[in-house]
């Protein structure tokens, strides 16, 4: 058996590498690296939790390793870019859900109840004065475990109604009477059974009503969230899944764990905070349900009608071959079309005519935080040319065209200019401001915020219909014949 010194060395080193593996996923050139590292990060810490164990039977280990280690390589194979969200939702549940085994599990063994019967959960126990400590410890225990069971199961439930929204089998949206009031009701409910469970640890109804209570509380507090949001409720949902692990830690006494936690949870309260500010949110209106949905009594004909001019790709070619600074502007739509690659191509093309080309990035454009960044890092574009919304704005008015692929809501003057519209005040591209807006779109269909967008009417606006992908690859054919 190793030393506590030696384990706490081991574990702090693994905390180092975590920390590093954060600092190199900043920047595309690293985050390979970073990835790497945090991965040995974990691994090291895994493998010395596992050796600083008594009587850990080796069998049932392997077998997890191997069904999760398969499980995770089909996913990570199989996945599409467009559908990373969802994989990223899925995977924070399933982060929420092992905390929350881990408590229950602990909370079942120092009761001594017998897991197998339903029975015993259903009437109160007699608990070993010892069984959670003594004093402040038992209490700290007993707290850890309860709001463990507590953050986990929100966790889980948020998260997998956020991966269905995402994947569009939920497509409608429920709340409780009241709206927040009702998520309210059911969060003080569930603190107060904890409450009841620290004061007397062999309640066990308590603990039954924090894990219902909390399930319930995940599924509400997400469900009435429009999809617009999901990236705020993403980096949210990744910050609950890191508090849970934390908590798990000081469950289990695990340095590395509570670390790990830490930095998952703050690092995804920061993110949460940022995508806040990108969305015009409050923090609080996304812990209680209360986003922007809607839309409905704004008339998207009165906007359109007779106003629409669109082109072809070959007319849009024609000014781009003659334009000085063009700006890429990227969307879901992109994604969708899986267009990255012919992005790049269609900006190389019009870098070898002597045309400056800059992407404007959104940050909660897509489906979730730095979406846009990763598909256009995947297509080799210069981490340089990606420039973030607040350092672009101000440029568009030297703008020649900007062509925007799928970016609907980000780029829509309603945020900014009508009062009283769901999204106004949510910082957007101002890429009505350029001399020319080429917009691809299959329709003029409303974004995920079920809005029109005034931008696709104005008189220096070309839309081009159909697939992004294919209408950017004329746009290069054509360009590249001129």
């Amino acid at each position: 058996m190793m030393s506590g010194s030696l384990i706490n060395l081991i574990y702090l080193i693994a905390g180092i590498l975590f920390i590093l593996g954060i600092k190199g996923l900043t920047k595309p050139k690293t985050a390979v690296r970073g990835n790497f590292l945090s991965a040995l990060g974990m691994l090291v810490a895994v493998v010395i939790t596992l050796f600083t164990i008594n009587d850990v039977d080796f069998t049932y280990v392997i077998a997890g390793v191997a069904v999760g280690g398969i499980v995770g390589a089909v996913m990570a194979l199989r996945i599409q870019m467009t559908s990373m969200p969802q994989m990223v939702a899925l995977l924070n549940g399933f982060g929420g859900g092992a905390s929350l085994s881990i408590a229950l599990a602990e909370y079942v063994t120092r009761t001594g109840i017998n897991p197998a019967s339903i029975s015993d959960f259903l009437q109160p126990t007699v608990v070993a004065a010892s069984a959670f400590g003594e004093g402040a410890e038992a209490t700290i225990a007993l707290v850890s475990i309860s709001l463990t069971v507590l953050i986990g199961a929100v966790t889980l439930t948020g998260s997998l109604v956020a991966f269905s929204k995402l994947q569009e089998l939920m497509k409608k949206s429920y709340g409780l009477p009241g709206g927040p009031f009702g998520n309210g009701i059911l969060l003080l409910g569930a603190l107060a059974a904890v409450a009841f469970l620290v004061i007397n640890p062999g309640n066990t109804m308590a603990m039954v009503a924090i894990l219902g209570l909390a399930l319930l509380l995940g599924l509400f507090l997400v469900m009435p969230i429009g999809g617009a949001d999901m990236p705020v409720v993403i980096a949210l949902l990744n910050s609950y899944s890191g508090i849970a692990a934390a908590l798990a830690g000081f469950i289990l006494g695990n340095t590395v764990l509570i670390i790990a936690g830490s930095l998952v949870g703050t690092s995804g309260l920061v993110l949460t905070k940022i995508m806040c500010v990108a969305m015009n949110r409050s923090l609080a209106n996304v812990l209680f349900g209360k986003m922007a949905a809607g839309g409905e009594t704004i008339d998207a004909d009165e906007i359109y009608d007779g106003k629409v001019t669109s082109a072809q790709p070959d007319e849009v070619a024609m000014l781009l071959e003659t334009a000085q600074r063009v700006v890429i502007v990227p969307g879901y739509g992109m994604a969708m079309a899986q267009a990255q690659h012919a992005v790049r191509e269609l900006a190389d093309a019009m870098v070898s005519k002597g045309v400056e080309v800059e992407y404007g990035i959104h940050p909660v454009a897509g489906r979730m935080p730095g979406h846009m960044n990763v598909l256009l890092a995947e297509a080799e574009v210069p981490y340089d040319k990606l420039v973030e919304m607040d350092r672009i704005n101000p440029t568009f008015e030297d703008t020649d065209v900007v062509i925007v692929i799928g970016a609907n809501d980000v780029t829509n003057p309603m945020a900014r200019d009508i009062e009283g519209s769901p999204i106004y005040g949510m910082p957007i591209l101002n890429v009505d401001k350029a001399k020319t807006v080429v917009v691809i779109k299959r329709s003029l269909s409303p974004g995920f915020a079920g809005l029109p967008n005034p931008l696709f009417a104005m008189d220096h606006t070309l839309m081009v219909y159909g697939d992004g992908k294919k209408a950017v690859i004329e746009m290069t054919t054509a360009l590249n014949q001129l």
